[in-house]
């Protein structure tokens, strides 16, 4: 079947004209046979068409064959949900409802996402609630059933979110995740701040993701002003993305050492995130990459002697995580803690659309650098890091693999830098049109949609953290583990709460 969409490139723009508009009714079949041709819904949002329709857009991406395509339908304040056909839409609808106030009658479960008013809703339509009262816990009663709380405050520097497990004894039955403490409303600033100001935003959006965020950021503003950024520019920010996958990847590691009471290499790996930490301070003047990347390159530049210096610092970090790495996945009591803890299938993952090292740990092999390649990754392919079991230790894995070839790219790169401008013209923005813009931060997916009006200004700028595909993986992957799996199974998938809350 030829599904009814226009067809497009990760950061090629196509006019929104073009974008086919179809009965709600049918939208829900296309989105079905999609998904099950090998497509999956890579965002889905509202977009106010006057003050009593609503078009929702949806962007699909198929990784096997690199390519994204869009389509649309107009809704009033209640449709027919689109989730009933299309698990993957379920939280979509959830965030369309809250934003847009647009309600999807027979969900399976509304729920709010961010405890906030709709902020995109025509301008005569109800609020629909987002609070905690209105979020619907999943019960299950039994004489020996329990129920363990744990949040929003947390022990640590750690941002709020509220788990709650249903609990037979010692065994999870069933846990819900409660977010939105973190809600900033960063779209609404993407849309109506000045360029100048919005680049502060987009960087702040998840604060470990510096890079990632305002990569995809600045990818879409380039392809909207047809600006094309030099070798070198997208060789740096290709280091500096690397570099930021380093240092997470590693500190999780070091926080799944702790999870486990294995403080040799929980303090090892520690000190060495913040080596990588500090490569990117060398680099920018800030320890996670903050003025490094703007619209049509970067804000600083890699001399010869700093590239020789990071190759040195990288290749010494090599040696040294080798031996931490050999005892942390060697050692007995390490590996009976990690392995068979936390499984997400690769049904679940297919069925519901998670990405980043939660797909690849359950052997589905979704990378944006090798699928959607852009910058400097159409030219240099990082080989994807997968895994087959999809618990705990497959996720670890998955890092120490990605680790190891981040490392290879970042010591070849920095020796192979290209001569060219640091930055860009990135100046007026084509009118009328939509771009999708894709990074493989290290969390996995991070996307960002934005539109264009008849004058040019952005009028829609749509953003997902792969955080937001992910939480209902944790959620799926506690049921049948002990409560006390949970710090260690929730440190597994280390997702961002700022970066689900916007």
């Amino acid at each position: 079947m030829e599904l009814p969409v226009v067809r497009m490139r990760n950061r090629r723009s196509v006019p929104l004209a073009d974008v086919p508009v179809l009965p709600v009714t049918e939208t829900g079949v296309v989105l079905e046979t999609a998904v099950a041709t090998g497509w999956r819904i890579v965002s889905l949002f509202g977009l106010p068409e006057g003050a009593d329709e609503l078009r929702l857009i949806a962007v699909l991406g198929h990784d096997a064959a690199g390519q994204l395509a869009a389509l649309s339908t107009l809704v009033g304040r209640r449709y027919p949900a689109l989730t009933t056909r299309c698990r993957q839409a379920a939280r979509f609808e959830c965030e369309i409802a809250e934003q847009c106030g647009a309600t999807p009658e027979g969900h399976p479960r509304l729920q709010p996402l961010r405890r906030h008013s709709p902020d995109h809703a025509p301008s005569r339509w109800s609020q629909a609630p987002s609070d905690a009262a209105s979020y619907r816990f999943a019960r299950i009663t039994g004489g020996e059933v329990h129920e363990v709380g744990v949040g929003p405050v947390h022990a640590g520097i750690i941002e709020p979110g509220h788990f709650r497990m249903q609990a037979h004894g010692e065994e999870v039955l069933a846990l819900d995740i409660m977010l939105g403490y973190q809600h900033r409303g960063v779209e609404r600033l993407l849309e109506s701040l000045d360029r100048a100001r919005a680049i502060y935003v987009g960087e702040s959006i998840a604060g470990d993701s510096v890079i990632a965020h305002a990569s995809a950021y600045c990818g879409a503003l380039e392809a909207l002003a047809r600006s094309h950024k030099s070798g070198r520019a997208q060789t740096i920010r290709g280091i500096a993305l690397e570099l930021e996958r380093l240092a997470n990847h590693i500190g999780d590691l070091g926080a799944m050492s702790g999870d486990v009471a294995y403080q040799p290499a929980a303090a090892y790996f520690g000190r060495m995130r913040g080596e990588c930490l500090n490569l990117l301070m060398t680099i920018s003047g800030n320890r996670y990459g903050r003025g490094l990347i703007r619209p049509g390159g970067v804000g600083f530049d890699i001399d010869e002697a700093l590239a020789q210096e990071i190759e040195r610092r990288v290749r010494h970090l090599e040696t040294e995580l080798r031996q931490v790495a050999d005892l942390f996945f060697g050692t007995a009591s390490v590996q009976s803690r990690l392995e068979g803890v936390g499984i997400v299938s690769r049904d679940a993952c297919l069925e519901r659309g998670f990405v980043g090292p939660v797909a690849r740990a359950c052997g589905v092999a979704r990378d944006v650098r090798h699928d959607h390649p852009y910058g400097v990754f159409r030219y240099v392919q990082v080989p994807v890091a997968t895994a087959w079991a999809g618990d705990v230790y497959s996720r670890a894995l998955v890092r120490r693999l990605e680790i190891q070839r981040s490392i290879e790219f970042v010591a070849e790169q920095v020796r192979a830098i290209p001569k060219g401008d640091l930055r860009a013209p990135c100046d007026g923005l084509v009118p009328g049109e939509l771009v999708v813009a894709l990074e493989e931060g290290w969390r996995g997916e991070v996307v960002h949609v934005a539109l264009t009006d008849d004058g040019g200004r952005i009028r829609r700028h749509k953003v997902v953290d792969p955080s937001f595909h992910n939480w209902p993986a944790l959620a799926a992957a506690m049921p049948g583990n002990q409560i006390s799996d949970f710090p260690l199974c929730n440190k597994s998938f280390n997702l961002s709460y700022a970066g689900h809350d916007l």
